[in-house]
């Protein structure tokens, strides 16, 4: 048995590191390290509740609106303020825009250099890899570079800017949309839909690539122009079944809904999706809990609900490894993220693939391009949808004392805020992030967290320091590491 230490890792958000137990050319342990403390909640106690709005966008640079957007949700429930059919619209569209943008910008940048590696020549689709996506000098690299720039242009309009926008309230958007802006808005998400379609999709509609209902239609869509369209490409690398097969899941994944809708519920489902039953379990939040046992904070009474959170940094503690703490449901280890919201809400191209292979490299990659293709259409309903005259947000008169809960789903999935007021001050502010729940350490029970278990059985060949299947399967998740460690 040999210990490999992997990381600093590159073209992630943060920093990261990954131990590995090595032996006969597999991987038999991993345990994550988010190495970098930032302590956000610990910032946020005795500011006026307000003042999260402020604050938290300020966890990250490339998902600032996810953050926003569940302080905002918090501050609403604390409040009771419900918003305005305009204000949610326009509530969802920027979050849209923004997770949209994580997912263009994980496939082109994060994820799909690595298969332009060396290690890839002579496989039929290398070449083609090379060619598109080799950092730097990529040709599909520099267009979706260019696609992205454009598209967050729709945030100077929405939002005022991006990152750290300050539009978003709890009673809905400060900033109403004119009619003409409305057009000019519609116009945008025709080019960004123009390029997906073009580029990514090789000249298949949204709509078409959507109503794909199995895998076998997808491979049958496939073979019908192999090297026509970027995902194609990766289609054509995960014909290998080893590539296929790398990273399996715990097999229970969570969405708290996404983009809630103003008659109620959500466009993408919320719950808890069990791949042993292949059944869609309702959200239940008071089953949550962080466990710090692995982590440099101070673990006092065992795991705890957010609400009655405890983040204190210990950072001699015998036994920690990871500044980041351990979220489970029901004690259960759980995957959040595109592939969790694509089984809640019921997608049946994402429920075959997962059946045929679990939660995989191939099947994370596969969600998040058919949310590309899911809700580029939604934008330019909601946007349609916007009513004139009518009001954008709702006022809200925080109280003195309270707590709200703040659920929403980031590009990379669940996002949860907890907040406790007392006497018109924040005493507890507890945030739940993403990759705190697919990159968490072990539990008191000694179970690994998600991508700790995906990473056993992966493949390191003989010289391999850095081993590139370990590389695709991190870049699976996409992780945050800022996010995590808030």
């Amino acid at each position: 048995m040999k210990r490999l230490l992997v990381g600093p890792f590159n073209r992630v958000e943060g920093d990261l590191e990954v131990t590995l137990d090595v032996a006969d050319g597999r991987v038999r342990a991993a345990r994550v390290n988010a190495p970098m403390y930032r302590g956000f909640e610990q910032i946020l106690q005795g500011k006026a509740p307000h003042d999260a709005l402020v604050f938290v966008p300020r966890i990250c640079g490339i998902c600032s609106v996810s953050q926003s957007v569940a302080a905002a949700h918090a501050l609403a429930d604390l409040a009771g303020v419900v918003m305005p059919a305009n204000g949610r619209h326009v509530t969802n569209t920027i979050l849209a825009v923004e997770n949209l943008a994580d997912h263009l910008t994980h496939f082109y940048l994060f994820f799909m250099p690595d298969f332009a590696r060396a290690a890839y020549a002579g496989r039929p689709w290398h070449s083609d890899a090379v060619e598109r996506f080799l950092p730097d000098r990529g040709e599909q690299t520099r267009k979706a570079i260019a696609a992205r720039q454009r598209w967050f242009e729709l945030l100077g309009t929405l939002a005022g800017k991006w990152p750290h926008t300050q539009s978003l309230e709890p009673g809905g958007s400060s900033r109403a949309v004119e009619p003409a802006e409305r057009t000019r808005l519609l116009a945008r998400v025709r080019e960004f839909r123009g390029f997906l379609e073009r580029e990514l999709f090789g000249g298949t509609p949204l709509e078409a690539f959507d109503a794909l209902p199995d895998e076998d239609a997808l491979w049958a869509w496939h073979a019908l122009h192999p090297r026509r369209g970027d995902f194609r490409v990766f289609l054509s690398a995960m014909l290998d079944p080893a590539l296929a097969a790398l990273g399996p899941g715990p097999g229970r994944y969570l969405s708290f809904g996404a983009y809630p809708q103003p008659e109620g519920g959500h466009f993408f489902a919320a719950g808890e999706w069990d791949a042993a039953g292949a059944c869609l379990r309702p959200l239940d939040t008071a089953v949550i809990t962080e466990d710090a046992t692995h982590a440099w904070l101070q673990d006092v009474g065992g795991p705890r609900h957010p609400r009655d959170g405890l983040t204190e940094p210990e950072a001699d503690k015998p036994g920690a490894y990871t500044w980041n703490k351990a979220p489970r449901l029901a004690g259960r280890v759980v995957e959040t993220g595109a592939i969790a919201r694509q089984l809640a809400a019921g997608h049946s191209l994402v429920h075959d693939a997962v059946c045929r292979h679990g939660g995989t490299v191939f099947t994370r990659v596969l969600a998040r391009a058919l949310e590309l293709a899911r809700v580029v259409p939604q934008i330019e309903a909601w946007l349609r949808a916007l009513q004139p005259q009518q009001p954008y947000c709702q006022p809200a008169t925080l109280p003195k004392d309270g707590e709200g809960m703040g659920l929403n789903e980031a590009a990379r999935g669940a996002l949860g805020h907890w907040v406790e007021v007392r006497g018109g001050r924040i005493t507890n502010y507890q945030i739940v992030a993403p990759t705190s729940w697919n990159f968490s350490p072990r539990d008191t029970a000694g179970t690994p967290g998600a991508l700790e278990q995906a990473l056993v059985d992966a493949p390191v060949q003989d010289g391999e320091d850095t081993p590139v299947a370990v590389q695709h399967i991190v870049r699976s998740f996409d992780p945050c590491m800022v996010c995590t460690v808030h």
